[in-house]
């Protein structure tokens, strides 16, 4: 009983008295979510899921400052996705804690228990080697741009959109871009064989005029940001679902204005084919610069053999 009540206590005192427990909050990464609470990531087990209330019982995995490993019932934020969850799955998620009952969301399935499943919409999973499809955007300029106009130069994408409340989410994206975009800047002779390009997968309100408005901020140069080397553009809607389901970005509608969904980040060589993709939100600019180099190596060595 005592390796059940100790995580319920730190539970409940997190919750109640955050003044008297600094220490613990201070070890956790927690972010602030201006519409519910505070954000802890979350990884476990699903035991049990109650589609008809959209709960799940689930054991969580260790959650530093805030919850050891327990088996728990958790809301849902969006009860529809209740249908796409099976005991035995193993899913990340984000965990909102306030004064209700903690509410599970942004969940990603990391691993399916029923390997018959089908789900109804099937992703593709960006690999090495795989061609990209000539996809067609319109930039924050109005301007209609596609993916194949790129070719010849290493083309970074990653996925966001403007109203997303979540810091560690598409901020984190737009910032980590925002420092690979200096990065590259450094050295003249790699910024003009590198572009960067920001989607939004949120067409009907990231309207050209709100696209250039945020890059503008992330790039820093305001009114003086011409988007020559990283745009921020959106997809007509009649074509984003097949985007998303290329590049393996889930999307479904979330509390208010929100959109739950998950990350994707590509590395598109100057031959238009995948050369490294991230899933999650865990690489680091360094690691995207460094793709970047190697992606332009094999036009390099042609070059030398010339």
């Amino acid at each position: 009983m005592k390796a059940i009540l100790f995580p319920l206590i730190l539970a409940v005192a997190a919750l109640c008295c955050g003044c008297g427990h600094t220490s613990l909050q201070e070890k956790s990464s927690v972010a602030v979510n201006p519409l519910s609470g505070k954000i802890y990531d979350l990884r476990g087990v699903i035991v049990s899921v109650d589609a008809a209330n959209g709960k799940v019982q689930l054991t969580n995995e260790n959650i530093p400052g805030f919850m050891e490993p327990m088996t728990m019932t958790y809301a849902l934020a969006n009860p529809m996705e209740v249908s796409e969850l099976h005991a035995g799955d193993k899913i990340r998620a984000q965990l909102t804690v306030n004064d209700a009952s903690p509410i599970l969301s942004q969940i990603d399935i990391l691993q399916q228990s029923q390997l018959d499943y089908k789900p109804t919409t099937q992703y593709h999973t960006p690999q090495a080697g795989d061609p990209v499809p000539d996809f067609t955007l319109t930039n924050q300029s109005g301007h209609r741009i596609h993916l194949d106009q790129y070719r010849g130069k290493a083309l970074l994408i990653t996925f966001i959109y403007t109203r997303c409340p979540l810091s560690d989410y598409c901020p984190r994206m737009s910032r980590n871009f925002a420092a690979v975009d200096k990065m590259l800047a450094a050295d003249p002779r790699l910024y003009a064989k590198t572009h960067l390009l920001s989607i939004s997968f949120d067409p009907s309100y990231d309207t050209p005029a709100v696209l250039r408005g945020y890059g503008e901020a992330y790039t820093e140069r305001f009114t003086q940001e011409k988007f020559q080397h990283w745009e921020f553009a959106a997809p007509n809607p009649k074509e984003l679902a097949a985007l998303l389901q290329w590049f393996d970005v889930g999307l479904t509608p979330g509390p208010g204005k929100t959109l739950a969904h998950s990350l994707s980040t590509a590395v598109i060589g100057p031959d238009g084919k995948v050369r490294a993709w991230y899933p999650t939100n865990e690489w680091t600019p360094e690691q995207v610069f460094h793709d970047a180099q190697r992606a332009l190596l094999p036009m390099a060595e042609k070059k030398q053999r010339k």
